[in-house]
C-alpha cells in the first residue's frame, strides 16, 4: 500500500471525489493569490506592472468572473466524470491502483492533455473566426497575470481545458484520488505559465520552460 493508496489527509472528512472536484479550484486561487500579492519584482518580471496596468484591455475583476465560470463549468462536468467512472471493491471502498500505476496514470494524463491543447489551441489560432471570436478574449491580457491564467472566452476554456481534463481523465483511467495530484499539479503549471515572472528556483521553470509572454 502507498501513500496515494491509503495515507491522504482528507480521509474520513471528504470523499476523493469532492477533492477532485474543489481542490484544484482551491489551489488556484491560493497559488494565484500568492503570485498577486508578491511585490513589484520588476527584475523577475517578463513585463513591469506599469505595462500591466496601461496594456491589458480587461480588468481584474472581469477576469475574476470569467475564471469563476469556467471554474463552475469545470466541477460540474468533474462530478459527472467520478460518477459515471465509479468503482468500488465488494466492502464498497474504492479500488485504488498501486504506486507505480498511477504515476504512469500521470504521465499519460499528461501527455494526453499536453497533445489535446497543443491541437485545439493550434487549430483555434489557425481559423480567423475563431481566433475573433474566441481565442482573441484570452489575450486581451496582453500582460499575462497568475490570476487570469484560465481567463479565456467560455466555449474555448470548455474545449480547451475542461474537456481536455475530462479525456486526460478517461484515457489514463485514473481514479479520484490519484487526479487530485494530478490537476492541482496542471493548475499550479497553468498559473506558473502566465503568472509574468520569472524567479530563480522555480520548478516549474527550470523544469519545463514555458511561459506565456502575452
Amino acid at each position: 500500500m502507498g501513500i496515494l493508496e491509503t495515507m491522504v489527509f482528507w480521509e474520513g472528512y471528504v470523499s476523493d471525489e469532492v477533492m477532485g472536484t474543489f481542490a484544484p479550484i482551491v489551489v488556484y486561487w491560493l497559488y494565484a493569490g500568492f503570485y498577486q500579492l508578491l511585490p513589484r519584482l520588476d527584475r523577475y518580471r517578463l513585463h513591469t506592472k506599469k505595462e500591466e496596468e496601461q496594456k491589458n484591455l480587461v480588468t481584474l475583476a472581469t477576469v475574476v468572473k470569467g475564471v469563476l465560470l469556467q471554474q463552475v463549468v469545470q466541477a460540474t462536468i468533474a462530478q459527472v466524470l467520478f460518477l459515471i467512472t465509479a468503482k468500488a471493491s465488494l466492502s464498497g471502498v474504492p479500488v485504488q491502483p498501486s504506486i507505480p500505476v498511477q504515476i504512469l496514470q500521470i504521465f499519460v494524463a499528461m501527455l494526453a492533455l499536453d497533445t489535446w491543447q497543443y491541437f485545439m489551441h493550434d487549430t483555434c489560432t489557425r481559423i480567423s473566426f475563431c481566433t475573433a471570436i474566441f481565442h482573441s478574449q484570452h489575450h486581451r491580457l496582453v500582460v499575462p497575470y497568475a490570476v487570469g491564467a484560465l481567463y479565456n472566452h467560455p466555449l474555448e476554456g470548455f474545449l480547451l481545458d475542461t474537456l481536455g481534463g475530462a479525456i486526460s481523465f478517461l484515457i489514463s483511467g485514473m481514479t479520484p484520488r490519484t487526479s487530485v495530484f494530478f490537476f492541482c499539479f496542471a493548475v499550479m503549471k497553468t498559473i506558473d505559465d502566465h503568472c509574468g515572472l520569472w524567479l530563480p528556483g522555480n520548478i516549474f521553470t527550470s523544469s519545463f520552460r514555458t511561459h506565456s509572454l502575452s
